[in-house]
């Protein structure tokens, strides 16, 4: 059987996740062996009596073949972390889902992301931000990331759509679970443009539980997060959070002192979000204003095992040019040589005193050409 379906059976197993899945190939090898493993061998390694009493059953009472046929029918694609095409984003993550579901598709322009996301209860203000900030972001090439549900999500999404740029919603359901409902034809014109994406398996129901962990994934495509407007309590300031522990820029529009609706994003700025008051802030911040010529310059320049052992030594701390230069133990005029080419890419980032951090972070992962 192909691995794909020992890899779509573990997405399935309550109480094996990331961290238990990553602990089981790092000693069996393979999903196929892990999948295959005796429970004596299970508890060996550490994995606890009720998750190897669910591999148990999983394994007797799950037919792979006949789930993997269900996704064909589906036109469903399954992505997982051995998938050459796993969104570079999100691999980078600190917990990344070792399965994704995805209707539609995910493209490499995908890479260069922006999430805009917000209250289900949006006003009229916060309706017309985020509208007009989607669409400044797919007419500079940025995919839009938003969450499929009501109020700034969804404005978010017909924007992008509307300008003819390409969105990715992530659900807190299986990708055959439009929720809410009102949102079945949306849902279809995005999988015509960007993809539907979860790592619920299929038929999954939309619990309360499956969203704050889909906020990470929001993020995680993402270079940065967008929340236009928000509550004290909404599910937006979830996914900020979750890019600020994953490294990725945190942008909030200011709104009305008076407005609850807008207090979560006020709070955000007061605690050093970048406040957004056009697009440009946030291209800016991003490095995100050339983004044609960056991938022009991928395509034609790959990365080299040179620039891969700088990139390696970035990170969103300020590194200067001298210690790159001690580290790789290379010539000055080689390390700056690199950097220049680095930022052409997109992949590096000065900022003054010959200083440089990752423009992002999840470039550690690029592949070699």
């Amino acid at each position: 059987m192909d691995e794909l379906g020992y890899w779509v059976g573990f997405n399935k197993v309550i109480g094996i996740g990331p961290a238990r899945l990553r602990a089981l190939l790092d000693y069996f090898g393979t999903v196929e062996a892990a999948w295959q493993a005796a429970p004596a061998e299970l508890l060996e390694i550490g994995l606890d009596r009720r998750s190897i009493a669910n591999l148990t059953a999983a394994r007797k009472s799950l037919d792979i073949r006949a789930e993997l046929e269900r996704l064909r029918a589906a036109g469903v694609t399954v992505l997982t972390w051995d998938s050459p095409d796993y969104p570079i984003n999100l691999r980078n993550i600190h917990d990344p889902p070792p399965v994704i579901y995805v209707r539609g598709e995910l493209a490499p322009e995908d890479d260069w992301a922006v999430a805009v996301v917000g209250t289900r209860r949006a006003s009229v203000y916060g309706k017309e931000a985020a509208r007009q900030l989607a669409t400044d972001l797919v007419h500079n090439g940025v995919t839009v990331v938003s969450g499929l549900a009501a109020g700034i999500d969804s404005v978010a999404h017909q924007a992008a759509l509307d300008a003819g740029g390409r969105t990715v919603a992530v659900l807190g359901s299986g990708v055959d679970v439009i929720y809410p409902e009102q949102n079945q034809r949306l849902a279809s014109q995005i999988i015509q443009q960007g993809a539907l994406v979860s790592e619920y398996p299929l038929g999954t129901r939309p619990e309360r539980s499956n969203f704050p962990p889909r906020n990470r994934i929001i993020s995680g495509l993402s270079l940065g997060v967008i929340v236009v407007e928000a509550g004290a309590r909404s599910g937006a300031l979830i996914t900020a959070d979750f890019a600020a522990e994953q490294g990725r820029d945190v942008f909030a529009v200011p709104g009305s002192i008076f407005q609850r609706s807008c207090e979560g994003a006020n709070r955000l700025i007061q605690d050093g979000a970048r406040p957004v008051l056009s697009v440009t802030d946030v291209l800016e911040e991003l490095n995100l204003a050339q983004i044609s010529q960056q991938a022009e310059v991928r395509a034609v320049v790959p990365t080299t095992e040179i620039e891969r052992s700088v990139l390696e030594l970035l990170s969103a701390e300020p590194t200067h040019v001298d210690a790159l230069g001690r580290a790789t133990e290379m010539p000055a005029a080689s390390v700056a040589s690199t950097l220049a080419l680095l930022e052409l890419k997109g992949l590096a980032r000065q900022v003054g005193g010959m200083n440089y951090v990752l423009a992002r972070d999840e470039q550690v992962a690029y592949q070699v050409g």
